[in-house]
């Protein structure tokens, strides 16, 4: 490779972290914009969420001219109906997470974005059949016990995390199957939203419970803004995911829940009883074993991959069998 071309993969790469350290962190730093929005309740910030969001990625198609997946997918409809499971899933993980935010769990949350790996993980050995490796089953066994220990100090499962888990779990599995890219994805998915936000936002301001337009321009322009929230560092995370390796950003969406772990300790102040110490520093051994293990894996993979390259260039040519001479 020329030094032009590694220059450009070098910038390329750096173009890429920026905007993983962009995505995630914006992310992270979410559960300080959703109180911003009270008094408006949970279900209606999520339904301004979806609607808004349509808006938001629609307008980016016209500006990219991609509709060529939007007639390919109408005609599919088992894509489709996969689609609608997507909306159906991540509207249960958005609705959570905002209530949970809003009512005083950010710790909580956080915890679940921690564990969703090891649920991926999981899910993937019931539904899938993966064969996994002896660290990422001890991994598995970690998480476990982490979230026993969690149940113990909450005298109860901690069902904000579980859902916000599986959720986020289940979402990927269903996109992986969809196929589509990230601002497809949020397109296809926002639109299978669109009608039921509008509907019950209509529902809404018919009660006379509606907070859009009665709180002020500036309560209503934040409301709008959630399509931006939601877009942005998708985007952000598309253009990083086309120009850093897998295990980078494995190792960035850890950045999400440490953000908002600390914010909810250390901003909202939200007790840290020992127990739940103890069940959290288990979930990040479980993530180190996880994390050293990728690594390791990464790294044989490209030594034998390397090694390859080695041996396919040191191999003589194949030698052509010469032509007969002519009678």
């Amino acid at each position: 490779m020329d030094s032009g071309a590694a220059g450009q993969s070098r910038s390329e790469q750096r173009i890429g972290l920026l905007n993983g350290f962009a995505a995630y962190g914006m992310w992270g730093l979410v559960p300080l914009f959703w109180p911003l929005l009270k008094p408006a309740g949970a279900a209606e910030i999520l339904a301004h969420r979806m609607a808004w969001s349509l808006v938001v990625v629609g307008i980016a198609l016209l500006f990219v001219r991609r509709w060529g997946w939007a007639r390919e997918l109408i005609r599919q409809p088992r894509r489709l109906g996969l689609v609608a499971i997507a909306a159906a899933v991540i509207t249960i993980n958005w609705g959570v997470y905002i209530w949970s935010v809003n009512t005083g769990h950010v710790v909580e949350a956080s915890l679940g974005y921690f564990i969703n790996p090891l649920v991926t993980i999981a899910m993937g050995v019931l539904l899938l059949g993966e064969r996994l490796r002896p660290v990422q089953w001890a991994a598995v066994a970690v998480g476990l016990a982490a979230v026993l220990v969690l149940a113990f100090g909450y005298g109860q499962p901690p069902w904000i995390s579980l859902c916000l888990a599986f959720s986020f779990a289940t979402y990927g599995l269903v996109k992986k199957k969809v196929n589509l890219s990230g601002l497809e994805s949020l397109t296809a998915e926002t639109a299978v939203q669109f009608l039921p936000a509008v509907g019950y936002l209509l529902w809404l301001g018919s009660q006379g419970e509606a907070t859009f337009g009665t709180e002020g321009l500036g309560h209503a322009a934040l409301l709008a803004a959630t399509g931006v929230v939601t877009a942005a560092p998708l985007v952000c995370f598309g253009a990083a995911a086309i120009r850093v390796p897998l295990s980078t950003l494995g190792l960035l969406q850890y950045l999400a829940p440490v953000f908002q772990f600390l914010l909810g300790v250390l901003y909202f102040h939200e007790a840290m009883p020992p127990e739940r110490w103890a069940g959290f520093g288990l979930v990040w051994l479980a993530l180190s074993m996880l994390t050293w293990d990728a690594l390791r894996t990464a790294r044989r993979n490209a030594g034998r991959l390397a090694a390859a390259r080695r041996a396919a260039a040191a191999a003589p040519p194949a030698v052509q069998g010469e032509r007969e001479p002519a009678a």
